[in-house]
């Protein structure tokens, strides 16, 4: 099977990776542009999010060659590629396992190492939901207030609810699987992987997913990497500010 995606513009393949529970959509604006800078971009959905296909198995390696599936389909030449926290982790391992793949790699705001799970409570939220009492997004914001009390992080959320059938809500994203397989969000990648071509690190600077100690890591495995903080901005930083994101990402890219 093959990942779902929104392909934009024309030009050189310019592949997009959202995080976890997040889905391409996410990336819509911020592609727009990027297409509008001569590039195909292609905002695509990792398995159990967004439009793409549901599937028990869940892990790295997994995420990494439906990637692979996806470049073959879609007849992909030297990428540039980009992910986001959870798809940042899928992207440094599809371009260590095929550097010949890609050429400039760019991770927004996760470093190679283990990340303990710390996604309990919105797992937590989100199967609150009952969705044969919800009715309106409204009433699916206030279900989920009782465990995430961050008006920003919600909103990130509550984009997966659509209307399965009138009248009936559901979310896209299998969150079975993903509640059963959440430690594998955390994985680090694998010590002695490399990839030795333009990389480029963005940190947000309210964000500690990327610290000082994670610097030296990512030197180890990706020699040619520069590491770029956003400033206002925490993890989400591609949406706080997107501005900022867009320069770094459009300098290292061009």
């Amino acid at each position: 099977m093959i990942l779902h995606s929104n392909i934009i513009g024309e030009g050189k393949p310019f592949v997009i990776l959202h995080g976890f529970l997040g889905m391409s959509d996410n990336w819509k604006t911020l592609g727009k542009q990027f297409s509008d800078e001569g590039f195909q971009v292609h905002l695509v959905d990792q398995r159990n999010h967004g439009r793409s296909f549901w599937d028990d198995n869940f892990n790295y390696e997994i995420l990494a060659q439906d990637l692979k599936n996806y470049y073959e389909a879609h007849n992909l030449n030297d990428i540039v590629l980009l992910g986001h926290s959870m798809g940042g982790k899928t992207a440094m391992l599809f371009a260590c396992m095929y550097p010949e793949l890609v050429s400039k790699l760019l991770v927004a705001d996760i470093s190679p190492r283990f990340y303990p799970v710390h996604h309990q409570t919105i797992l937590e939220g989100l199967s609150a939901l009952d969705f044969s009492e919800i009715k309106s997004r409204g009433e699916a914001d206030k279900v989920l207030n009782k465990y995430v009390s961050e008006y920003g992080t919600r909103l990130f959320l509550l984009k997966n609810l659509y209307w399965v059938e009138k009248g009936k809500l559901g979310l896209r994203i299998n969150l079975e699987v993903l509640k059963n397989e959440v430690s594998e969000i955390g994985e680090s990648l694998p010590a002695y992987l490399q990839f030795e071509k333009d990389t480029l690190f963005l940190k947000g600077d309210r964000s500690e997913y990327i610290g000082s100690e994670d610097e030296r890591l990512i030197l180890n495995q990706f020699p040619k990497a520069k590491i770029v903080t956003i400033a206002n901005s925490g993890h989400w930083l591609h949406a706080e500010n997107p501005k900022d994101f867009f320069e770094a990402v459009l300098q290292f890219v061009s």
